[in-house]
């Protein structure tokens, strides 16, 4: 889960090296000499995918001669670190996909230190919003103007290992919520667990399962609703799963589940594209598919999405936009997907054969109408997280009342948010 682990130890090592370089330039980041336009561009894709993240920028440069990007590579907490500060004073990059959260967008928006995409349209230079996943687009609006373009799109699905299902005589994945508890439960055995719920330092989980189960964590008007009824029986189940019957260890990071499925000590998990080459490089026979169906017979996934927005500051507005629209471009991101296992951040490649001939492709791509972003929008959603919903599941797995935990972390989340029923 390599989007939103926690890299602290690389994070200051890339970030004492950088002091001195990542941020010298002309003024903005950007550089124009001979009629040719530098733009300076910073990412966080670190991962086995970043080979595709850097042939987009070797093709858009090819098909536009005039136009040099100079792409900058470090951890998403350097970023965090340094990219406000660089933006307000203009020494910043051009572009940059500015953190794995796609809530962070707005703390830019804020300070005025982001530039409002126009060039939008269906043309070939233009940015074809219209064929953004589900939500995306809004996920980057705010006050009506749009701030950002997804980086990158993907979905997470439930990873089995074939051959403890086969030693447990189940002889085919779960396709129902229900089915998936059974499995968890009877896969637990051996000193093997069913499933790897990672509940911190990860890209999030557990609101798939209060999904399926028809729970929520906060509702339109951003008040929690995880104290109600609905609320509480979302966690129930799974909760006690963990708690009683033991079917993941508790308090796992994302790594550490990572690790469990890798060394098959865990039959199940739930994981993005970006986990497959690890799970084959480590030997594990496993299937991948779609998030069971939940309790009203749909099925639910967490959509994950990175921004890639521009500096309020850049001196090269119109190619600035020039390259979010290759970015997100049709060829683009047929490409990139084949090259990484990613379904492509567009609808309109749902039906292309290649892609479909590609399976892991397909599996992740045949549930973008069926993936909801985690706290769209919702104010300080990062504190959400981080105050009220990780403490939460780690409380409640541990044993707690889960009446009273779902009380206090709703009066962290409506405290957070503003909340006004």
């Amino acid at each position: 889960m390599k989007k939103a682990r926690s890299l602290a130890a690389a994070g200051l090592a890339a970030l004492l090296a950088l002091t001195g370089t990542a941020c010298s330039g002309s003024g903005d980041g950007s550089s124009q000499a001979g009629g040719q336009v530098t733009l300076k561009l910073w990412t966080g894709f670190t991962g086995g995918d970043r080979p595709g993240y850097d042939t987009i920028v070797k093709d858009f440069e090819k098909a536009h001669p005039n136009i040099k990007i100079e792409s900058t590579v470090q951890p998403w907490d350097t970023i965090q670190q340094k990219l406000p500060s660089a933006w307000l004073t203009g020494q910043g990059p051009d572009i940059a996909a500015v953190s794995s959260d796609p809530n962070a967008v707005a703390q830019y928006v804020k300070t005025n230190s982001v530039l409002p995409i126009t060039n939008t349209g269906s043309g070939y230079t233009k940015i074809n919003t219209d064929a953004f996943a589900p939500g995306i687009v809004k996920e980057f609006t705010y006050n009506g103007k749009l701030y950002g373009v997804p980086a990158n799109f993907a979905t997470l699905s439930l990873y089995y290992n074939k051959t403890l299902f086969k030693n447990a005589g189940i002889a085919n994945p779960p396709t129902t919520v229900a089915e998936m508890k059974q499995d968890a439960k009877k896969l637990t055995t051996g000193g093997k667990y069913g499933i790897a719920l990672a509940d911190n330092n990860t890209i999030q989980m557990w609101p798939i399962l209060q999904w399926l189960e028809g729970g929520d964590i906060v509702n339109s008007k951003n008040c929690s609703v995880l104290q109600t009824s609905e609320g509480q029986k979302s966690l129930t189940d799974w909760t006690n799963l963990v708690v009683k019957d033991k079917v993941s260890p508790v308090g796992l990071t994302g790594a550490e589940a990572d690790s469990l499925f890798s060394a098959g000590k865990a039959a199940m998990e739930m994981n993005g594209p970006w986990a497959a080459p690890g799970y084959k490089s480590a030997g594990v026979d496993f299937g991948i598919v779609k998030i069971p169906t939940g309790v009203d017979g749909k099925s639910a996934t967490l959509g994950s999405v990175a921004p890639l927005s521009i500096s309020a500051k850049t001196k090269h507005p119109k190619e600035a936009q020039e390259f979010l629209a290759f970015w997100t471009g049709k060829a683009t991101q047929k490409k990139f997907s084949l090259q990484t296992g990613f379904p492509p951040v567009r609808t309109d490649l749902v039906d292309d054969a290649e892609l479909k001939a590609n399976k892991t492709v397909a599996v992740f791509q045949s549930q973008t109408a069926d993936s909801r972003m985690y706290l769209p929008q919702v104010p300080s959603a990062t504190k959400v997280d981080s105050d009220a919903y990780v403490p939460l599941i780690g409380n409640i797995t541990r044993g707690k009342s889960l009446a009273s935990e779902t009380a206090t972390a709703a009066k962290t989340i409506d405290s957070l948010t503003g909340c006004q029923q």
